[in-house]
């Protein structure tokens, strides 16, 4: 309702013994369409773990000798064998590919602790890998691998393939994108307000321009190798650990 204040110096018309009436109206709330955005910047995250599609096994063949002919033709020899047995288990669809480079050879005279140095040393190397489709064969490759008193096993890496790291990638972004959302909508809630929309989604820490190109990629971490389980059929199975996918996502949010 009106209310009724006095005004000096501008009589009007209907003024009584010199004092002007003037109306005003009471003020006004801002609501619905009127009411001012409310901006909400979260951050939502998700996890994956996978196990893994393939296992690549990285081996050495190497020994050393005071004779330059005997260590070659033992790597040689070893070289041979292993090239049979990885290339039989091809054959038989148990490994995906393999490869061992060419034989090399070295010397060099070491130091006594007396400080003079000792006859000249040979010695002579091949490295090779193998790819196992199924990764619940590498235990038996490895165990024939290392019978050999000249193989050494340097590392078994366990991986996926890219059509399936790539859609997992893509899951693990949109359920954090998903998280970011669900976010916002509790925080705009709490505020009173219903409808939210995403006006911004960036990597951490580039959502306000200021790490433009050097956000973080989503994490990947590899399975490593486990040991374990005496019993299988070389004495041991591997059990890797599942493969990691975590991605972060920040998100700009308007809600009315």
């Amino acid at each position: 309702m009106g209310r009724l204040v006095q005004e000096q110096t501008r009589p009007r018309s209907d003024a009584v013994r010199g004092v002007a009436l003037q109306y005003t109206s009471p003020p006004t709330t801002l609501t619905g369409d009127a009411m001012t955005d409310l901006v909400l910047t979260v951050q939502g995250s998700a996890r994956a773990e996978l196990a893994p599609e393939r296992a690549t096994i990285r081996f050495t063949i190497a020994t050393d000798g005071p004779e330059r002919a005997s260590v070659v033709d033992a790597v040689t020899a070893t070289l041979a064998r292993v090239s049979e047995t990885l290339g039989g288990r091809a054959a038989n669809g148990a490994l995906e590919a393999w490869s061992i480079d060419q034989v090399s050879a070295s010397a060099q005279r070491p130091w006594t602790n007396d400080g003079t140095q000792a006859p000249l040393v040979h010695r002579a190397s091949a490295t090779g890998r193998a790819v196992l489709d199924s990764p619940d064969r590498a235990a038996e490759l490895v165990d024939a691998l290392a019978a050999d008193s000249l193989v050494t096993i340097d590392a078994i890496e366990w991986w996926l393939t890219d059509s399936l790291l790539a859609h997992a990638q893509a899951d693990v972004r949109t359920r954090a994108v998903a998280e970011a959302r669900a976010k916002a909508a509790v925080l705009a809630a709490a505020a009173g307000r219903s409808d939210v929309d995403a006006v911004a989604l960036a990597d951490p820490g580039m959502l306000d321009g200021s790490s433009l190109g050097m956000g973080p990629q989503p994490r990947f971490e590899k399975a490593m190798a486990m040991a374990m389980d005496a019993g299988g059929p070389s004495g041991f199975s591997l059990r890797p650990q599942p493969i990691v996918i975590e991605v972060a996502v920040d998100g700009r949010f308007i809600a009315r």
